[in-house]
């Protein structure tokens, strides 16, 4: 038994992967359409070729993954695939950053910080005082 692929679902849990609402894609496709006609449209097994083209641009996804993603074979594809977790999570991670040098990182950066306001406030004097003089 074959399983039909239902595009206006699969237009749905695109959407919502991307965070778009019903109400941005309304927009998205134009004057007549709105929030109601999209929830409408997410309901529907098939939708128009036309209509599909223009939901792919405005979600710049293919035609071809609203027309062909099947949950159910994803599902069993990565349960399939990823049997086996021990080997995916490192429980002993090593950090390769040293506090210290951090610490030292930033002294160095505040000192050069220092250092340019103090150049600023002698060239602000002097200009200071070449006004006084005048």
């Amino acid at each position: 038994m074959e399983q039909k692929i239902h595009q206006g679902r699969n237009v749905k849990r695109f959407r919502e992967m991307l965070g778009i609402k019903q109400e941005a894609l309304a927009y998205d496709l134009g004057d007549d359409w709105n929030q109601k006609k999209i929830s409408i449209l997410e309901q529907k097994d098939v939708i128009e070729d036309v209509l599909l083209k223009q939901i792919s641009n405005s979600l710049k996804i293919p035609v071809e993954a609203f027309q062909n993603f099947d949950e159910e074979q994803a599902i069993n594809i990565i349960s399939n695939t990823f049997h086996d977790t021990q080997g995916l999570i490192n429980y002993n991670p090593t950090f390769n950053n040293n506090p210290i040098d951090k610490l030292i990182q930033l002294h160095e950066e505040k000192i050069a910080l220092y250092e340019r306001m103090l150049k600023e406030k002698d060239e602000m004097m002097a200009r200071l005082e070449k006004l006084i003089s005048k």
